[in-house]
C-alpha cells in the first residue's frame, strides 16, 4: 500500500519543483499536446484482442497479434465524435452539400444498380500493379469498402495509408520472382568468388554489396559485413558453433529458468528470448521499444537459408529444431553487433537520437530553406517525426523488402547505421517535399510525415535515396560547417 501511495503522490506532484518528469524515448515519443486529446487513439483500448489459446506460429499471424505502438489508429473520426465539443458545427453549405449527395447517390442506385457490378469490372484496369499477396488483399479490402460505402463520412482527418507489419514482411525476391538478367548473373558469380576464397576481401565485399547483395548470398554476407564471422574460411564453422553454443549457454542460464511449463517454438518466442539476452547483456539500456524491429531483418535473411517461399506465411514449425537454433542465435549476434554503434540511441534519455534529430534538422535547414521555413510556419517540430525515422532506422515507414535492401548499403558503408542514416533520412524527408508543402496545417503534415504512401517501393525507390543520401553525405559530412549557420 505504501509504495501504491507513493506512485499516487508522483503522479498528483508530477509539476512540483524538482520532481521526476517524464523523458522523450522510445517508450513515451514525444508528442504534441494537441495531439494527444483528439489526434492519438488509444492503444490500450483499440489493441485490446481476445486472448488465443494457441500461438502465433506464423509471421502472418505474429504480426497481426503483435501491438504497434507507432501506427495512428484508423478511427480517429470516432475519438472525434467523443470530443466534438472541441469542434466548431459543421457550415450549413457542407451539411446540404452532403444531403443532396445521398440523396443523389441512393437515386443512382436504385435506378441503376448494376452500375456497382460495371464499376467493380472496371476497377482492376485502373489499379497498380500488385506486388505481393499481402497487398492483394488490401486491394481486395479496399475495394470491397468502396462498394459497400459509396458515400464516406465527413472527414475530419487526412487518411494516409498505413503500412501493415504483414505487408513489411513479403521479400520481392522470394520465389515466383523474374529470372535473373545477364547482369545479376554476373554478381552473384562475382560474389561466390569473393565469399569461397580462403580470406575474403571485405573491403571488396562492401563495394559489391553497396548497390545490393544478390539474396542467394546475403545470409553469408550479411554474416562477414556485421564482424559476426571471421574473413578466413577455415575459421568460419569453429566460430559459428562457438558462437551458437555461447548464445544457447545464456538461454539455458537465464532463462529456461523462468519457464515452467514446456513450450513450441514460435516467432514470439524466438523474438522474446534475443530481446529477453540482449537486455540482460546490455543493464545500461534494457529492452527499449523499437529494438524488437530491429531483429526483424536479420531473421528474415537466415531463414532464407532454408525456405523457398515467402516467409508471410511459413510455420516455423516445420524447420529442425537445430535449424531454428541456428537462426535464432546468429539473429542475435548480428544484432547485437548492429547496436553496439548506436546504443547511445537506447540508453536514459536516448542523447544519440537527441543529436541526429538536432543534425537532422541543421541539414534540412540548409539543403532545402524552403521545407524547414514551412515546418517553422506551423510549429511542426522534427522530433515529432524524426523520432521514429532514427528509434527504428525507418522500419516503420519503409517495406521491409525495402528495408533488407536498405540495409544492404548500411553495412557496406562505414558507420551506416549511425551516421549514413542521417543522411538517408534527410533526402527521405525532401523524396515528400511536393507533398509537405502541399499540406498547411499542423494536423495534415504530421498525419502525412507519420504515414507516408511507400507501400508499393521496390529496390528502383531504394536506390534512388540512397544516390541521393550519398551526393549529400559527399557534400556535407566533411564539411560540417556547410549546414551550420
Amino acid at each position: 500500500m505504501a509504495a501504491e501511495s507513493g506512485r499516487q503522490f508522483w503522479k498528483r506532484s508530477a509539476k512540483l519543483p524538482g520532481s521526476i518528469q517524464p523523458v522523450y524515448g522510445a517508450q513515451h515519443p514525444p508528442l504534441d499536446p494537441r495531439l494527444t486529446k483528439n489526434f492519438i487513439k488509444d492503444r490500450s483500448k483499440a489493441n485490446a484482442l481476445p486472448m488465443k489459446s494457441k500461438k502465433a506460429s506464423s509471421f502472418h499471424e505474429f504480426a497481426r497479434n503483435t501491438s504497434d505502438a507507432w501506427d495512428i489508429g484508423d478511427d480517429e473520426d470516432e475519438d472525434f465524435s467523443s470530443s466534438s465539443s472541441s469542434f466548431q458545427t459543421l457550415n450549413s453549405k457542407v451539411a446540404k452539400a452532403t444531403a443532396a449527395q445521398v440523396l443523389e447517390n441512393h437515386s443512382k442506385l436504385r435506378a441503376k444498380p448494376e452500375r456497382a457490378q460495371s464499376a467493380l469490372g472496371d476497377m482492376p484496369t485502373n489499379c497498380k500493379v500488385i506486388k505481393s499477396s499481402s497487398e492483394a488483399q488490401l486491394s481486395r479490402t479496399s475495394e470491397e469498402a468502396c462498394v459497400r460505402t459509396p458515400l464516406q463520412k465527413q472527414q475530419s482527418l487526412p487518411l494516409r495509408p498505413v503500412i501493415p507489419l504483414v505487408a513489411r514482411i513479403s521479400d520481392q525476391n522470394a520465389s515466383g520472382a523474374p529470372p535473373m538478367t545477364v547482369r545479376e548473373k554476373t554478381r552473384l558469380e562475382k560474389f561466390r568468388q569473393l565469399l569461397s576464397s580462403h580470406n575474403t576481401d571485405l573491403d571488396e565485399l562492401r563495394k559489391c554489396s553497396w548497390p545490393g547483395v544478390p539474396r542467394e548470398v546475403r545470409p553469408v554476407t550479411w554474416r562477414l559485413l556485421s564482424g559476426y564471422l571471421p574473413a578466413n574460411m577455415e575459421r568460419r564453422k569453429l566460430t559459428l558453433q562457438r558462437k551458437r553454443e555461447e548464445y544457447f549457454g545464456f538461454i539455458q542460464q537465464y532463462y529456461d529458468s523462468r519457464n515452467e511449463e514446456h513450450h513450441q517454438d514460435t516467432y514470439r518466442q524466438i523474438f522474446e528470448r534475443i530481446l529477453f539476452i540482449w537486455a540482460i547483456r546490455h543493464p545500461a539500456s534494457g529492452y527499449v521499444q523499437g529494438i524488437n524491429d530491429l531483429v526483424t531483418p536479420f531473421f528474415v535473411v537466415f531463414l532464407s537459408e532454408y525456405v523457398e517461399e515467402d516467409v508471410e506465411n511459413f510455420d516455423v514449425t516445420n524447420l529442425s529444431q537445430d535449424v531454428l537454433r541456428s537462426i535464432e542465435a546468429d539473429s542475435f549476434w548480428c544484432m547485437s553487433k548492429l547496436l553496439d554503434g548506436i546504443q547511445d540511441n537506447y540508453t536514459f534519455a536516448q542523447p544519440g537520437i537527441q543529436k541526429k534529430v538536432k543534425a537532422l534538422e541543421e541539414l534540412v535547414s540548409r539543403i532545402d530553406e524552403q521545407v524547414h521555413n514551412h515546418f517553422r510556419k506551423y510549429e511542426v517540430e522534427y522530433l515529432q517525426f524524426a523520432f521514429r525515422w532514427m528509434n527504428n532506422l525507418l522500419m516503420r515507414e519503409l517495406p521491409l523488402r525495402c528495408t533488407i535492401r536498405l540495409w544492404d548499403t548500411y553495412q557496406s558503408e562505414p558507420e551506416g547505421f549511425s551516421h549514413f542514416h542521417l543522411y538517408v533520412c534527410a533526402a527521405f524527408l525532401i523524396k515528400w517535399r511536393k507533398e509537405i508543402l502541399d499540406e498547411e496545417d499542423f494536423q495534415g503534415l504530421l498525419m502525412l510525415l507519420q504515414n507516408l504512401p511507400t507501400i508499393h517501393w521496390g529496390n528502383e525507390e531504394i536506390g534512388l535515396l540512397l544516390a541521393e543520401a550519398y551526393r549529400l553525405k559527399y557534400m556535407f559530412a566533411d564539411a560540417p560547417n556547410h549546414y551550420r549557420r
